[in-house]
């Protein structure tokens, strides 16, 4: 009998200021800018912004961003979630997750876009903190969306590499979608230490998930 897990994960930005102060060094004025004191009056005034924002994008890249909380369940069961509260929790997150994966039987990984951005992030994170990985089976190294190891369900519904976000899904069936909280204000919720806000929206988000794969299911996918 096939087994699923579904799960999803949040990250935050790099928390390095010395990378940030790298970040800032390497912003350039618009080519646009050619005179050095009308260079140096737009680095002045943007110069910061723009480092933030490279920061802020880290949150997508597993080399500098880090995994704050993951939410998991095997078909039906409750919803399991492990979250960080300091950077050092980060590497325990992972490897609650990796524990609990079956390295006997098969299970097939369900979540939203893991294909194109969890799974990779994961693999990354683990490499990057020294956390053993799970068997290939257990955890794909490169999956592509059309894997049977994986149901992808932005690529079930979407197709190949077609996208659709969650909620814009959740609404088309009917499912109930986000409210009040998104992968927008994860950054923030962590920089106040919110941790228990981001942990409901990552379980949610697993609710969702599981919701979504069951119509699929429903006409025998």
């Amino acid at each position: 009998m096939q087994r699923f897990v579904y799960f999803d994960l949040e990250t935050v930005p790099c928390q390095d200021e010395n990378y940030r102060a790298e970040l800032a060094r390497k912003v350039k004025a618009p080519a646009t800018y050619k005179k050095p004191e009308s260079i140096e009056k737009w680095l002045e005034e943007n110069r910061d912004a723009a480092a933030d924002e490279a920061m802020g994008k880290t949150s997508f890249d597993g080399g500098r961003g880090h995994i704050c909380t993951i939410a998991w369940a095997k078909d039906d069961s409750a919803i399991h979630v492990q979250h960080a509260k300091t950077l050092e929790d980060e590497k325990g997150v992972i490897q609650a997750f990796f524990d609990d994966l079956d390295r006997y039987h098969a299970e097939t990984l369900v979540g939203h876009n893991i294909t194109g951005f969890d799974i990779g992030f994961l693999r990354k994170r683990a490499i990057g903190l020294g956390v053993k990985l799970p068997p290939n089976a257990c955890l794909p190294r490169d999956p592509k969306p059309w894997d049977k190891n994986v149901h992808d369900t932005m690529g079930m519904w979407a197709g190949g590499t077609g996208k659709v976000s969650m909620d814009n899904l959740c609404g088309i069936l009917g499912i109930k979608g986000k409210e009040g909280f998104d992968g927008s204000m994860v950054a923030a919720a962590w920089a106040k230490g919110d941790h228990d806000t981001i942990a409901e929206y990552c379980k949610d988000d697993v609710w969702r998930t599981r919701e979504i794969h069951k119509r699929f299911l429903a006409v025998d996918w």
